[in-house]
């Protein structure tokens, strides 16, 4: 890419925010130009604005240290800064619903990591290796919006990443019924162990609105496009339990699977190490070269040993076997703030450029 493309990080200062700020640094397509925070932030640069409350693993990239905070309700001030905006920003859905349209209505596109817009008919919700074709969608959604290059696009909840890549490497032998339960990293609340010790050497069986989302969300995903809107995929059936667990970062799933076929063990192993998509195919910057690894060992996958596979950015699967009510049983495992957050949509993003919808203003 001859220059890089402006981009803005709406609710910057937040965990997810930070991750994009560091997933951004010295990326071949985009460069952060941009950085929008609440009322409370604006005015101070975004050093001072995040503080002590930096969460990241490795140190404040320099290049976004001086950035002055700009408010993100400010929508046409920030909007003419950049090219397109990452979205993360921290409010009640129907406020991220409204500021997000906004954005998108300045001509300027929305790579949203937020829920809000999930199940909005027009708003495509992409795993970029599983169903790019979705994006199709965002034709009728400017005609909706009434806009020439301004859309919003989303990336599906952290929880199901862990699984439904599964479900489309095996899509030939017909998954019908899943049970799952995912085990939930501290992180995916936006917390450290410092912010809430409460969670040490604890569980808690309950995170609102989890559920329904592991349960409907791969369906979505799943589904296609028709008369400009998303339809979901009626099959599988999935039924989820959702519990987080002492852990920073990583969400791990354990899955019992019923299949309309009966594949062998080998064939579903084989279908994961083979299956790929438009990232890898494209060769984008953040894709994962193997975006599924299966995993032989008893003991394997493990958060400590395999949450950083790819850079966050592949998943991992393992313990596949036969079970004795369901047809198989297996453990998943993804990175919940990278492939589960910042870093998938950094890969929609990317995605989106390449097929043309993002570019120069």
């Amino acid at each position: 890419m001859d220059e890089k493309l402006k981009v803005g990080i709406l609710g910057a200062t937040g965990m997810v925010g930070q991750r994009f700020i560091t997933l951004l640094d010295n990326h071949p397509w985009f460069e952060v130009v941009t950085v929008a925070a609440s009322p409370r932030s604006a005015g101070k640069t975004y050093e001072e604005a995040v503080g002590g409350r930096w969460k990241m693993d490795t140190p404040m990239p320099e290049a976004v240290k001086k950035l002055i905070v700009l408010n993100v309700n400010e929508v046409e001030k920030v909007a003419s800064t950049v090219d397109f905006v990452f979205s993360a920003v921290d409010m009640t859905k129907d406020e991220i619903r409204a500021i997000e349209e906004e954005y998108a209505k300045t001509e300027t596109p929305v790579v949203s990591n937020n829920s809000a817009h999930r199940w909005t008919p027009d708003v495509p919700m992409v795993v970029p290796e599983i169903n790019p074709e979705h994006f199709e969608v965002i034709a009728a959604q400017k005609e909706r919006l009434g806009t020439k290059r301004g859309f919003i696009a989303v990336k599906p909840n952290c929880s199901i990443q862990s699984y439904a890549p599964c479900l489309a490497a095996w899509k030939e032998f017909g998954p019908k019924e899943l049970v799952v339960t995912t085990y939930q990293a501290i992180s995916g609340a936006g917390k450290t162990f410092r912010d809430w010790p409460e969670m040490v050497e604890n569980i808690i069986p309950y995170i609102g609105g989890e559920e329904e989302k592991s349960e409907q969300e791969p369906l979505r995903v799943l589904g296609k496009v028709e008369n400009g809107q998303i339809v979901k995929a009626e099959l599988p059936k999935i039924t989820c339990q959702c519990i987080r667990v002492p852990v920073l970062n990583g969400h791990t799933a354990a899955v019992f699977i019923n299949f309309e076929k009966k594949p062998t063990k080998e064939q579903l192993i084989q279908a994961l190490r083979d299956f790929k998509g438009f990232p890898q195919e494209a060769e984008l910057p953040s894709a994962p070269k193997q975006f599924i690894q299966y995993l032989e060992e008893d003991n394997r996958p493990q958060v400590k040993l395999d949450v950083d596979y790819e850079h966050g950015m592949g998943v991992s699967i393992g313990r596949l076997r036969e079970d004795s009510m369901y047809d198989f049983k297996f453990i998943g495992l993804s990175h919940n703030t990278v492939r589960g957050a910042a870093g998938g949509a950094v890969l929609c993003a990317e995605t989106l450029t390449a097929k043309g919808y993002i570019t120069k203003k």
